[in-house]
This record gives structure tokens, C-alpha cells and sequence, in this order.
């Protein structure tokens, strides 16, 4: 367990990065990012440990990078200026 543990800090770190390294003009602070990412891991591997139970090691990492991706996926801002009707 602490090696899923381990793995997935270190995926969703990495994750992470590469978030702040392609969006990093679309991101809040570097540091909040790089924070997130480790901390959505590690949740999405307690999760997936809970259902799943021990022995699959490879879907509870499956689990904690797709939790921390959309962790991630929160904290990106639209691209552009929102155009809003005049009617609305």
C-alpha cells in the first residue's frame, strides 16, 4: 500500500507539471497547481483501493492519475474573453 501510495504522489506530480509546463498561462499560482495534482492522486488511489481492495496496483494508479486529471482539469480557465449576448 505505501508503494501505491508513493507511485501515485509521484504520477500526480508529474502530472502536475506537465499541466503548469502546456496550460501555464490558463493556470492559477505554479504552486497551487503543484499541490493539487499530488493531492488528487493520492485521493483518486484511496478511492480506488477502497473499491477495488489490495492486489491491483496497476488500477488503483490507473484511478489516482484519472482523479488528479480532472482534479486538474478544474483549475484550467477558458482561453479567451466569455462573449456574452447583450440580451442576457
Amino acid at each position: 500500500m505505501i508503494w501505491e501510495a508513493l507511485g501515485s504522489v509521484a504520477l500526480g506530480f508529474a502530472l502536475a507539471w506537465a499541466a503548469v509546463h502546456h496550460f501555464g498561462d490558463r493556470l492559477p499560482s505554479r504552486r497551487l497547481v503543484l499541490a493539487a495534482g499530488p493531492f488528487g492522486a493520492l485521493f483518486g488511489a484511496y478511492v480506488t483501493h477502497s473499491a477495488l481492495g489490495p492486489g491491483h496496483v496497476v488500477a488503483t494508479l490507473f484511478g489516482a492519475v484519472a482523479v488528479g486529471a480532472v482534479l486538474l482539469s478544474l483549475l484550467i480557465r477558458p482561453a479567451g474573453r466569455i462573449r456574452r449576448s447583450a440580451a442576457a
